[in-house]
């Protein structure tokens, strides 16, 4: 059953990627990291980040997607959910450069204050350079709750997680992972 909906999601993510405006993020040497990016507009509560980066609504920020779909499939012969919650930190740990990169690259770089992404697999993302900040709209947070509620299933996870937003100011991913 779960091969199955993995199947029909892989058929189905090729239309969302065009609808969504998305963009890969490029690896010189693997054609393309698990990120998946597009310019947004912030429009969530106003959120103060450690290095004093202040994000409001109405800034720019570029929106991370992790490319579940193919993640699953890779992950596929990973059974247990510890070993599979470290193979992702570590897929994202290899893909921060690149982001970075694109980021300094991109048209926009002067406008955009940092990067957001939303994710109930926050565990980690502290060590990686992320500030977890919990999303205050009751209503978005269960919408987000519902989505993640696919992946979740294909992946073998848990219960529906609860989704927080991950930022890293613009400064802070430059610091960290520019090389």
């Amino acid at each position: 059953m779960k091969s199955y909906l993995l199947h029909i999601w892989n058929v189905i993510d090729p239309i969302y990627y065009t609808c969504s405006r998305l963009r890969y993020v490029p690896d010189q040497e693997k054609g393309n990291t698990l990120f998946r990016v597009r310019l947004t507009t912030y429009k969530g509560c106003t959120a103060i980040l450690r290095d004093g980066t202040v994000i409001k609504k109405g800034d720019k920020l570029l929106k991370i997607h992790l490319h579940n779909v193919r993640m699953l499939h890779e992950m596929q012969s990973i059974s247990s959910e510890m070993k599979r919650a470290v193979y992702t930190y570590h897929v994202v740990k290899r893909a921060l450069p690149k982001l970075a990169s694109y980021l300094e690259k991109h048209p926009k770089h002067d406008e955009i204050k940092g990067i957001i992404g939303i994710t109930g697999l926050y565990r980690g993302a502290g060590r990686l350079g992320f500030e977890i900040v919990p999303i205050k709209n009751t209503f978005y947070k269960l919408y987000k709750k519902g989505t993640f509620m696919p992946i979740n299933f294909l992946a073998n996870t848990k219960g529906p997680k609860t989704p927080y937003y991950l930022f890293m100011s613009k400064e802070q991913i430059m610091k960290r992972y520019i090389q």
